[in-house]
């Protein structure tokens, strides 16, 4: 498999073929890869359903442990490998798929051992289904001059993977059942918060982000099909992920936007700031009313959506943000939230601004440096992809990535599940952990666990 890891230009021959097909199931693609290439797989769709991207196999992969290189060398080797594909006329570009890290710095052994802090996949079949056209992609990568007799392999395939997706059900397994829960280091997570609240108050940081997680056993091994589907069903109005790497999958419906560029159009979002949906119509427009005049959250907020205005003054010619922010109403709870657009200045790319914005302070904290160092002393675990940027990018420049939240790391039997939330001044440890329950939710009702704690 090509693998580019030095620095050297490449010598590498980009090969693509793409075809237009009708009735292709996204979710039926995706399990039709699993006997051949489960481990290697990816799956994407955005909040409006107009955008879903699969994966299967990997003819490049794109990866670096370097701490503050690792935004420029994925960029840099994505743009030498652009220059060796040849443009198709059908409107399909090659994509690029993965995940930076939350924390490169945090060296806390655990379940993301495997997991390096960039992991990004350029798929051998690619499915793009764009406003209800599906198209299947072939993409070979290759130092070998003579690349017909494979290429035309891999075509063979292509085709047979699409017919298994057009005529066998969707195979949608039977949620396993859980055998055994462990709420990690619910203690130490009390702890935390009433330390960094303290610390808040004693003008070291005006806010930081604190994470825990939950670790569930199942009797048997959790499909990674079936787990992206629950999530579809259980969060319709969310961005759909999931990141297959060796035995395991890291997968999650999250509400929140890091960013998008497209056609040299730049979008984020300030998501910060959360009460629980009501139980009636009545009870969630009062909650809903009372999260948009609480000060508590709207500080929390503003937090947010300054850090992303001064991104976008540094790197856009134009940026529009609203002057209030509004609700983001999804299942289980509601957001303050506030969209931020700009025109992208000319040279300026997709990974610069995921770079400049991760973690915005609804994931880490402000200031950022001072948070991110908090974090990574209090909350005594490794965050891996949790909260951190999770996307794509094709080679027009164009990508989206989304902050992956309300998630979930499966392998095997087993499933990790982690939520946070903002500490501020007149933040409490008990309703702070009572918040990160109910975040917990999307993916505990998506894998069949117990909601009671």
């Amino acid at each position: 498999m090509p693998n580019t890891t030095g620095q050297q230009k490449t010598t590498l021959r980009f090969y693509t073929e793409t075809i237009e097909v009708s009735r292709l199931s996204a979710h039926a693609f995706f399990e039709a890869g699993d006997e051949s290439y489960k481990g290697k797989r990816f799956f994407w769709q955005n909040k409006e359903k107009s955008f879903t991207l699969v994966g299967l196999g990997h003819a490049h992969i794109l990866t670096n442990e370097l701490e503050d290189t690792r935004y420029t060398d994925i960029a840099t080797k994505w743009k030498e490998l652009c220059e060796t594909s040849l443009k198709e006329k059908i409107d399909v570009s090659p994509i690029l798929f993965g995940a930076f890290s939350f924390d490169p710095k945090n060296n806390i052994s655990s379940e993301w051992d495997t997991f390096p802090s960039s992991f990004f996949a350029v798929p051998t079949f690619q499915l793009v289904i764009k406003n209800e056209q599906a198209f299947v992609s072939v993409h070979y990568i290759t130092e070998e001059e003579d690349s017909m007799e494979p290429f035309e392999r891999l075509r063979m395939e292509r085709d047979a993977l699409i017919h298994t997706a057009q005529v066998k059900e969707l195979k949608v397994h039977e949620k396993p059942h859980l055998i055994g829960r462990e709420d990690r280091l619910k203690n130490e997570y009390l702890q935390a918060v009433e330390k960094v609240t303290n610390q808040i108050r004693n003008n070291e940081v005006n806010k930081v982000v604190i994470g825990r997680s939950l670790k569930l056993t199942f009797d048997k091994n959790f499909s990674s099909s079936t787990a992206i589907y629950n999530a579809s069903l259980e969060q319709p109005e969310s961005y759909l992920f999931g990141l297959e790497k060796d035995d395991k999958i890291f997968f999650g419906a999250t509400p929140e936007r890091l960013v998008k560029v497209e056609s040299g159009h730049v979008l984020s979002a300030g998501l910060a700031g959360s009460v629980r949906r009501g139980k009636n119509s009545m009870e969630d427009k009062q909650l809903g009313e009372g999260l948009l005049a609480d000060s508590k959250n709207l500080g929390e907020h503003q937090f947010v959506v300054e850090m992303i205005r001064k991104v976008f003054n540094q790197y856009c010619e134009d940026v529009r943000i609203p002057s209030r922010p509004k609700l983001m109403k999804i299942r289980d709870i509601q957001h303050l939230f506030t969209p931020i657009e700009g025109k992208v200045k000319k040279g300026v790319s997709l990974f610069e601004f995921v770079e400049a914005l991760h973690p915005t302070p609804a994931l880490g904290g402000e200031p950022r440096k001072e948070a991110v160092e908090i974090i990574r002393e209090a909350e005594k675990m490794n965050r891996g992809y949790y909260a951190a940027p999770i996307g794509w990018i094709n080679t027009d420049g164009d990508g989206e990535f989304a902050v992956g939240i309300r998630s979930a790391l499966i392998e095997n039997d087993q499933a990790y599940l982690f939520a946070g939330g903002g500490i501020v001044a007149e933040s409490s440890s008990i309703e702070e952990f009572e918040e990160t329950r109910v975040k917990f939710r999307p993916m505990l009702r998506t894998l069949g666990g117990n909601m009671n704690e």
